[in-house]
């Protein structure tokens, strides 16, 4: 009694893991968020597989339709865009399958964040920069924890990657403002990160609600924000000490000019 969680992939049907894949092709029901995941992706699983759109479905529908499959003997999985762990909704799910003694398997996926940053050629971490990345997202209809506001993350002056908040941009912008951040700071917005109609959206800190604005972008969108994210990042002299030829380490003895 097993159902599988799975990472699609933040949209191109290449970009699912070679174990989910493989997964998804042995599975007898294929249950997926239609409005997130690449059809092109779920038309692999085989031709006589059942499959299941939920987009329109609540809690109880989505976990009764897998606990009768699971009970029929049938290979069951559920397939989530970008990775299960990063807003997947999946714990409340794992929740009422353990009640019912159904084991529940995770395979991760690539999320979002990471497919926007590779889009965008970017690395989120720079030396000597910044070492640290937040996800988190806008307060919005769901409340975040009062430690967790955006304006108090935003005071680490890190690379900060903002999830579901593609319609909260003025009061993502007043937070960064409210925490020190210069109104020419750089921000990237990827729309649909790796699918074909992929939009990426160049900005500041000043300009992006106007930005997003202008190009129609409120929904599916990744928000990078922070000095790693400069379009002109690479004529900087940033450099790691990991390929410093002076840097000793555990596989290389550095040399001296």
């Amino acid at each position: 009694m097993k159902v599988t969680i799975i990472g699609a992939g933040p949209g191109a049907p290449d970009l699912i893991t070679v174990r989910g894949l493989h997964l998804l092709k042995e599975a007898d029901v294929v249950l997926y968020a239609d409005s997130l995941v690449s059809e092109e992706l779920i038309s692999q699983a085989k031709s006589d597989a059942e499959i299941l759109k939920t987009a329109g479905m609540h809690l109880e529908e989505m976990v009764d339709a897998m606990e009768e499959r699971v009970q029929q003997g049938k290979k069951v999985v559920r397939v989530h865009t970008g990775d299960p762990a990063v807003y997947g909704a999946i714990l409340e799910q794992m929740v009422l399958l353990k009640e019912k003694d159904i084991e529940v398997e995770i395979i991760p996926g690539v999320s979002s964040v990471f497919a926007s940053a590779a889009v965008l050629g970017t690395e989120l971490t720079i030396p000597d920069l910044t070492q640290t990345v937040i996800l988190t997202r806008a307060e919005g209809r769901t409340p975040v924890p009062e430690a967790e506001k955006l304006k108090d993350l935003a005071k680490h002056h890190c690379t900060i990657a903002l999830f579901l908040s593609a319609t909260l941009t003025k009061k993502v912008v007043k937070e960064f403002r409210d925490a020190g951040w210069s109104p020419e700071t750089p921000v990237a917005v990827v729309y649909k990160a790796t699918w074909p109609d992929q939009k990426i959206v160049r900005s500041t800190l000043e300009h992006l609600d106007e930005d997003m604005r202008v190009n129609g972008v409120r929904k599916q969108a990744m928000i990078l924000a922070g000095w790693a994210l400069d379009e002109k990042i690479h004529e900087k002299n940033y450099r790691s000490k990991l390929y410093d030829k002076e840097f000793t380490h555990g596989f290389r003895k550095g040399v001296t000019s």
